[in-house]
């Protein structure tokens, strides 16, 4: 690991849809974004995202944890994330790991 340099390690998240949260934070978490326009600021839940984009929620978190530069946007691009069990990405022959 090296934090200052992208080591171009890929990562394939599947089954994203299944993703459960602690407590209630399902309910109670908010998303803020800002449309940029006077009084647009928009609210969502992991609840309203997971139910029209499952892969949003995971990618929120990881994105959250990057640094946010230039090098940290480039690692992103490293992660795909796949709400069910089926992927594009078999001929790159994917070692799995279970955590």
């Amino acid at each position: 690991f090296t934090p200052h340099a992208d080591c171009g390690d890929n990562v394939i998240v599947i089954n994203a849809s299944a993703v459960t949260l602690s407590g209630t934070k399902m309910d109670t978490k908010q998303y803020i974004r800002y449309t940029g326009y006077p009084g647009g600021q928009r609210f969502s839940t992991p609840a309203l995202e997971m139910a029209k984009n499952p892969e949003r929620v995971l990618e929120t978190a990881v994105r959250g944890m990057l640094p946010k530069n230039r090098l940290g946007r480039d690692l992103f691009r490293n992660m795909y994330v796949y709400g069910g069990a089926e992927h594009p990405h078999e001929a790159q022959q994917p070692v799995s790991i279970n955590a």
